[in-house]
C-alpha cells in the first residue's frame, strides 16, 4: 500500500486523473476497476472516480508496487490490460504464439506499447507465472522474429535455460519453420532450390540479391514447392535453410515471382489491383526436430506444430471451394 497526501497544487483534480497522473504504467480501465472494488482509498473510504481532491486529503492505494515505477521499455507491459494472444502451444517451459501480421514483435519508432513481447509478458503477468520483482536478471523473451507484416509462429521462452537451448537449436538448424506465401506467377522449375548472397542496405532497410560473393553478403538458402496455382497466382510453401532478412522475399522476386502485397520487392501495380498492401507470408508451421540432446526440451522432439488458419490462403486459395 502506498499513500498520497495532496498538497494545494493538486486540489480540484479528479481521483481518477490524479492517480492516472502519477501512476502512468496503471492501464485506464484496471484503474477505474481499483475505484470500483475501493482499492483505492481517500480518506480510508472509497470513493467515486469523479470526486474532487482537497488539500491535506490522503490516498491510500491498494495497487501492486511495480505500478509506482517509472516506465521504461522493460516496464510497458504493465500498460496492457488485455493481452491479444493467439496460442498454438504452452507448458512451463515457452508459448508458441500466432503473431498475426500488423504487429511487431519488439518495440521500435513506431510503436512502444502494442508489441507481441508485451502482451506475452502481461499475460504470463496477470497469470501470476512471472512478476519482474521476483527475478535478478531473466524476463519472458523471444527466441526468433517475425517482420511486422508477416504472420505465423513466434516462440517465446519462459526462462532461461529454455531461451538457452532454444537459441542454440535455431543457430543450428534443429528447429524447421516452414513458410506459405503467394506469389505472382509460377515458379519455374515448380519446386526447387534458391541460393544467393543477401545484402543489406541499413539505411534503405531492403534486402539485395546476388548470386556470386559480395563483401558483407551473407548465404541465403531457400527451398520452395509450389502447391497450387489459380489464375497468375501460385500458393508455395518455403522453408529457411538459412535465416536471413526478407529472405523469402527477396528470394521470390528474385525467380520472378514476387510475393503478393509486397511493397519492397513486389509489383505495385498487381498489388494495388488485388487491393493488397501486406506480403502474403505466413511462418505457419514448427517442428523441433532436435537431432542432439535437447536438455529440458527433449520432450519435444519430433513434435510439430501448425497454426489454425492462414488468412490469405483462406482467401485466395479455401480448401473447399
Amino acid at each position: 500500500m502506498r499513500e498520497f497526501t495532496i498538497g494545494k497544487n493538486d486540489a480540484g483534480q479528479r481521483l481518477d486523473r490524479f492517480v492516472a497522473k502519477n501512476l502512468p504504467l496503471l492501464p485506464p480501465a484496471l484503474l477505474q476497476k481499483y475505484i470500483r472494488l475501493k482499492r483505492i482509498k481517500v480518506n480510508g473510504k472509497g470513493s467515486k472516480r469523479d470526486v474532487r481532491l482537497n488539500t491535506g486529503d490522503i490516498l491510500q492505494l491498494y495497487i501492486n508496487d511495480e505500478f509506482f515505477d517509472k516506465p521504461s521499455e522493460e516496464n510497458m507491459f504493465l500498460t496492457v490490460f488485455q493481452p491479444r494472444l493467439n496460442i498454438v502451444y504452452e507448458d512451463e517451459n515457452l508459448l508458441l504464439v500466432d503473431k498475426r501480421p500488423g504487429m511487431v514483435v519488439h518495440a521500435d519508432e513506431t510503436e512502444k506499447v502494442n508489441t507481441l513481447i508485451n502482451h506475452i509478458q502481461a499475460y504470463l503477468y496477470q497469470k501470476r507465472e512471472w512478476n519482474p520483482r521476483w527475478e535478478n536478471a531473466f524476463a519472458p523473451a523471444l527466441c526468433n522474429r517475425i517482420d511486422r507484416n508477416t504472420g505465423g509462429i513466434v516462440i517465446a521462452a519462459k526462462n532461461a535455460e529454455t531461451l538457452r537451448i532454444l537459441n542454440e537449436k535455431i543457430r543450428d538448424h534443429e528447429i524447421e519453420k516452414s513458410y506459405l506465401c503467394i506469389t505472382v506467377g509460377r515458379p519455374n522449375p515448380p519446386q526447387g532450390k534458391i541460393e544467393g548472397f543477401l545484402l543489406k542496405d541499413e539505411a534503405k532497410k531492403q534486402v539485395s540479391f546476388h548470386r556470386r560473393p559480395v563483401p558483407g553478403g551473407k548465404t541465403a538458402v531457400t527451398l520452395y514447392k509450389t502447391l497450387e496455382t489459380r489464375g497468375p497466382l501460385s500458393l508455395v510453401e518455403c522453408r529457411l535453410l538459412t535465416g536471413r532478412t526478407h529472405q523469402i522475399r527477396v528470394s521470390m522476386a528474385q525467380i520472378g515471382c514476387p510475393l503478393l502485397g509486397d511493397g519492397k520487392y513486389g509489383n505495385g501495380a498487381v498489388n494495388r489491383s488485388y487491393h493488397e498492401t501486406r506480403q502474403a507470408l505466413y511462418s505457419y508451421k514448427l517442428a523441433f526436430t532436435f537431432p542432439t540432446d535437447a536438455g529440458i526440451l527433449s520432450y519435444l522432439r519430433g513434435r510439430e506444430f501448425t497454426v489454425e488458419a492462414v488468412p490469405f490462403r483462406e482467401k485466395y486459395f479455401p480448401i473447399h471451394l
